[in-house]
């Protein structure tokens, strides 16, 4: 404690009245002055002492309490830090500085550290974290150990200027090289077999251009020669419909800093544009229009339907001419136009008269080059004339008898589709009745759905390079309708349809791999084996992993695999197989990561702070610590400086009036009676 006297005043009326008050009396005074008035001296202390006894002055007796100084030192914790002794020689400092300030019985020390697990090195925010509840008049000042990459120093440093000064200790090197690879711009998604540009810069201090190595989902493009320093359009192409992982990879330079920013990676989607579907049916049935609705409902499928309302070979002795229907056209439709459908939908039997062999041989070519198929079954005509007696059949699931059974039954699931991936996900619960299907000898096709004595009704089936699937009833209208509780038919022909055209997510056979911040990659498989074959993970060092699979649930497996290098990382699964980068788990960090001053040299000249390298040998050479004035700089080539602020509080006051207000008035008219006395003269 110490003690402390001062002047004080506190009013009798409010500080404007008696500043008017004053400086009304003072013009009056000066006017008495200027006209030559006998009593000047005494109205000026007649008006004096009334002023002062309105203002009322004390005289203040304190005992105040020396408050300390506060520091603050902010730490970065960031991954950049990790590269080349910079957390060692930015520890050391920190410990020097700290027994520095320690050391200063004036100074109070607040401490923060930047988030090591943020996207970016947000030193500033942390100084406003570490000081905000600090009074101005406090701050003594502030100091950053860093590398200098700083993420958040605000272009406007005004602000700031109230925190400093603040001192920057830059670890690192000040001749570091480093080449890294950012991809600055990136489209979401992009549509399949069309080209797709994303904006690339390399940088690099000692070439022109770079090789940059392109690779989608692991299979390797050819690569891609750019200019350095420059945002460049890189184009490619997608091929597999959902996510693409597209890597971009550029080769090390002798002395760099760190391999781990010559990686960069993006994920993008592959969507269909406007999947064409050619729904043709053999006859007007009451199903007939669920197709129609579905199909037209959804915006991304262009449906065209053809309905077969009068087939050639009826007679009814009506003239050609006056027939108000067009002819089908299945030579443009089958012909000249089938490979741009991405679907095929055949509901109801077709007579050999509407289509004709010829056609649906290009129907079953279609299909093994990589075409879907879906045949919805009805009652088969006079003739046992089938779909499966024509050159088509050869790629149909099964083999239907021709025998249509009538009679109410509940569908549902068969073993195998309990688990797969396309009827593994519908609720089974309340489904409504069915009145007749088909018969079929399954084969090796798989059947999905059943009827209750075990008949298939749901089938598909591989064929080449295509896909087919069968509903061996036409009774899913019924469901549409809601009969009797109906049943997920939007859902099933959806999930159907997607599978047909082999949508990634629907695949029953898949391995997925996902690279967390972890220090470790997660494989996920998705298969209809009860004993998979083993996960065998091969790392960017070239050394292979086997890890066995855990089962999660029925058709479900995971497995983890340690991955302690950065870069792509290969899974294996017998014929499955999927690629994942392990890279920077936060890009924003790992664009430069060279020490540098330029960033927080701003922040320091606004608050009159200073900017030193320390080096990164373990042994930071530190400047001398020394304290300062308010006023003036606060650092230079060799200390740098906190100042003293010499804050106080106040634990104890006595005040004493020095002209009360009474005394004040009388000897305020003393001084007027003189007055007019001497006027009077």
């Amino acid at each position: 404690m110490m003690d402390a006297s001062r002047l004080g005043f506190d009013p009798l009326i409010p500080w404007i009245a008696l500043f008017v008050l004053a400086g009304g009396a003072f013009a009056l005074w000066g006017a008495y002055v200027v006209y030559r008035g006998k009593a000047w001296l005494f109205r000026a202390l007649a008006l004096t002492v009334l002023t002062l006894a309105l203002a009322n002055p004390l005289w203040i007796e304190e005992q105040r309490e020396p408050l300390k100084d506060v520091v603050a030192v902010i730490m970065d914790r960031s991954e950049s830090m990790n590269f080349r002794g910079r957390t060692e020689t930015a520890q050391a400092a920190y410990e020097g500085l700290r027994r520095d300030l320690e050391a200063d019985e004036n100074l109070e020390l607040r401490i923060a550290e930047t988030d090591p697990g943020a996207d970016g090195t947000d030193m500033y925010i942390a100084l406003q974290s570490a000081l905000s509840d600090v009074p101005r008049d406090r701050i003594a000042g502030a100091v950053m150990i860093t590398d200098g990459q700083i993420h958040d120093i605000p272009e406007d440093t005004s602000d700031a200027v109230q925190l400093g000064p603040v001192h920057a200790m830059i670890v690192g090197g000040d001749d570091e090289i480093d080449r890294n690879i950012e991809i600055q711009s990136v489209p979401s998604f992009s549509i399949i077999d069309q080209r797709v540009e994303m904006r690339v810069r390399v940088n690099d201090p000692t070439a022109e251009t770079v090789e940059v190595g392109v690779t989608i989902n692991g299979e390797q493009q050819p690569s891609q020669t750019i200019r350095v320093g420059e945002p460049q359009m890189m184009p490619f192409t997608l091929r597999r419909r959902g996510e693409n992982l597209i890597v971009l990879s550029v080769d090390g330079i002798p002395n760099e800093l760190t391999l781990a920013n010559n990686l960069a990676s993006a994920r993008i989607s592959g969507v269909q544009d406007r999947l064409r579907v050619l729904l043709v049916t053999g006859e007007p049935h009451a199903g007939a229009r669920v197709w129609r609705d579905l199909l037209k409902s959804d915006p991304a499928v262009d449906l065209v339907h053809f309905t077969i309302l009068r087939p050639p070979h009826k007679s009814d002795n009506v003239p050609t001419e006056e027939i108000a229907l067009i002819a089908f056209p299945k030579a443009q439709l089958f012909r000249e136009k089938l490979n741009e459908f991405d679907l095929v939908i055949f509901d109801h039997e077709l007579r050999p008269a509407v289509l004709e062999e010829a056609y649906l041989n290009r129907v079953a070519r279609y299909v093994e080059q990589g075409g879907a198929l879906l045949i919805a079954s009805g009652p088969p005509y006079p003739g046992a004339y089938m779909l499966y007696n024509t050159p088509l059949g050869g790629v149909l699931p099964g083999r239907a008898t021709g025998e249509m059974v009538d009679g109410r039954f509940i569908p549902q699931l068969t073993a195998l589709g309990k688990r797969h991936s396309v009827t593994a996900t519908l609720s089974t619960e309340g489904w409504g009745p069915w009145m007749r299907y088909m018969k079929l000898e399954q084969g090796n096709s798989e059947a999905l759905m059943q009827t209750p004595n075990g008949s298939p009704l749901l089938l598909l089936n591989r064929v080449g390079k295509g896909r087919v699937a069968s509903v061996m009833s036409d009774q899913l209208w019924l469901w549409a309708r809601g009969y009797e509780g109906g049943g997920p038919y939007a859902e099933l022909i959806r999930r159907t349809a997607h599978w047909l055209m082999k949508e990634p997510e629907l695949e029953e056979e898949l391995l997925t791999l996902e690279a967390g911040a972890s220090s470790e990659v997660k494989a996920r498989l998705q298969t209809l084996s009860d004993s998979p074959p083993p996960l065998k993970m091969l790392g960017p060092d070239g050394v292979e992993v086997e890890t066995p699979w855990t089962l999660v649930s029925p058709g479900i497996y995971q497995a983890a695999t340690p991955a302690s290098e950065l870069g792509l990382y290969r899974a294996t699964s017998g014929k499955l197989n999927a690629v994942t980068l392990r890279g920077p788990t936060h890009p924003r960090e790992y664009l430069d990561l060279r020490a540098t001053t330029e960033k927080v040299q701003p922040l320091a000249n606004a608050t009159l702070g200073g900017v030193y390298r320390l080096g990164a040998d373990g042994t930071p050479n530190m400047p001398r610590l020394q304290r300062v004035g308010e006023r003036g700089p606060a650092a230079a080539a060799d200390w740098y400086g906190l100042r003293r602020r010499e804050a106080y509080a106040v634990r104890a006051t006595e005040s004493t009036t020095l002209l009360p207000g009474v005394v004040g008035m009388l000897l305020a008219c003393a001084f007027m009676m003189l007055a007019w006395r001497r006027e009077g003269r």
